[in-house]
């Protein structure tokens, strides 16, 4: 098993001008190594749990931990972390090299040891022949590079990352992800990534904490949290999802929109309510005789990769799907999907009880 690095044992912060608490009882643990991404809407408390990691900002209850010893008290600039800011916060008067040795001048580090490290830290980021280029020549993943190079030449433990891939586009954005992971696995340090967009946490992370008001509601790693979101907010986070309520009859079988239906979900109680979740991607189009239901095509948009399909069933309920094949508009077609497609879930139900429920049905 990985070692332990940061640990928050019951972290509340809460602001004096807010009612409500921005962090509410968090409790975690992030391993020596990995990528975490830190995963929600605006205004979820992503970026206020890193800010309390850097020292930024304090707790107002619980304890922090890094690397055994509670931090609390001790100040930021004495923590073995670094932050790459969502602006990457670079100096413009200053050249690539000048920006990345900020840090060891402040240390009062020898010229020669300066520019070893530099060097590294610009190899690393493969801005090599770059020290002499002015910021603003520089593209905006260039200038990532530099700030990334920044914080990992002080050698820390830990890299705090806040929405660093924000302001760039698609393309630009998309290569990045590959950058910073690659970069990540080189180093072998922590990487601790706040977004709220899904599909790149998904892309980049060993472990993803899935936050929503102030509370960690799903941890896991990227397989685990798509395929088996435990509730309405996860599943409709992320990725796209068809949600419909049903009811568990037993094991193994669940009905919804007045069928029943084989699936692989149990440990509830019998004629459970719960919600059911079909991901568009498992939804297969077919005739409507070997469909398991039957929807009428409303919409579709090509989205690149697939087509994107809105159907409704005859009570009313809307169904996505995603299809390489186009569909007519207007016809009647099946859906077929797989008992393994469906997957069940309860109403409210926490994750440490998704988990004890899991464990003791498989047993």
């Amino acid at each position: 098993m990985a070692k332990s690095i940061i640990s928050f044992e019951h972290v509340t912060k809460r602001y004096e001008d807010t009612e409500d608490a921005v962090l509410k009882d968090i409790c975690f643990d992030i391993e020596e190594g990995k990528f975490y991404t830190l995963l929600g809407p605006s205004g979820c408390g992503k970026t206020t749990i890193l800010r309390i990691i850097a020292g930024f900002s304090e707790a107002t209850a619980g304890d922090i931990y890094f690397d055994g010893q509670r931090i609390n008290d001790i100040p930021a600039n004495k923590r073995q972390v670094n932050t790459v800011f969502q602006d990457y916060a670079l100096f413009p008067h200053m050249n690539v090299f000048d920006n990345v040795a900020f840090g060891l001048k402040i240390k009062k580090l020898s010229k020669a040891a300066i520019q070893e490290k530099v060097m590294e830290a610009l190899r690393l980021v493969q801005l090599k022949g770059y020290e002499k280029r002015e910021i603003s020549e520089m593209s905006g993943g260039q200038r990532q590079r530099v700030a990334i190079a920044r914080a990992i030449v002080n050698e820390p433990k830990v890299l705090l990352l806040d929405e660093p891939l924000s302001a760039l586009d698609l393309k630009l954005r998309t290569d990045m992800q590959y950058e910073l992971r690659e970069l990540q696995q080189r180093l072998g340090i922590t990487f601790i990534f706040v977004t709220h967009d899904q599909e790149e946490a998904l892309a980049m992370s060993d472990e993803i904490f899935v936050m929503n008001k102030g509370k960690i509601v799903q941890s896991g790693t990227p397989v685990d949290i798509y395929d088996e979101p435990i509730n309405h907010f996860v599943a409709d986070f992320v990725g796209e999802s068809n949600i419909v309520k049903g009811t568990m009859i037993e094991d193994n079988l669940v009905e919804f929109v007045g069928k029943q239906f084989v699936c692989v979900d149990g440990g509830m109680r019998p004629n459970e309510p719960v919600e059911v979740v079909l991901r568009p991607e498992d939804l297969n189009i077919t005739t409507a005789e070997k469909g398991k239901l039957v929807v009428k095509v409303d919409t579709q948009l090509f989205r690149g990769v697939h087509y994107e399909i809105i159907c409704y069933d005859e009570d009313g309920n809307e169904w996505m799907v995603h299809s390489t094949r186009k569909a007519k508009e207007g016809s009647q077609v099946g859906l077929y999907f797989e008992p393994e497609d469906i997957h069940v879930m309860r109403f409210n139900e926490s994750e440490e009880d998704f988990d004890a429920r899991l464990e003791s049905y498989e047993e």
